[in-house]
């Protein structure tokens, strides 16, 4: 495994969270990741990248219950 796929990866406890928050957690706990805020219902690829976190928010920008994770 490349050091780029180390560290935490999945943040369940941010669900119901404000988006720009969960942000600001999840690169405090694995700064190898970037972090991405996508509203609900956006297009975005389906390409697995380990270095990369999706955190899913509604029209309120509360992450939804798309847990926050690599991929």
């Amino acid at each position: 495994m490349s050091s780029e796929c180390e560290g935490k990866d999945s943040w369940p406890e941010l669900v119901g969270a404000k988006g720009k928050d969960a942000k600001a957690i999840i690169e405090s706990e694995n700064r190898l990741v970037h972090v991405v805020i996508v509203k609900e219902g956006s297009f975005v690829t389906k390409d697995y990248r380990c270095d990369r976190v999706r955190v899913w928010v509604d029209k309120h920008d509360i992450v939804t219950k798309k847990i926050p994770q690599s991929g």
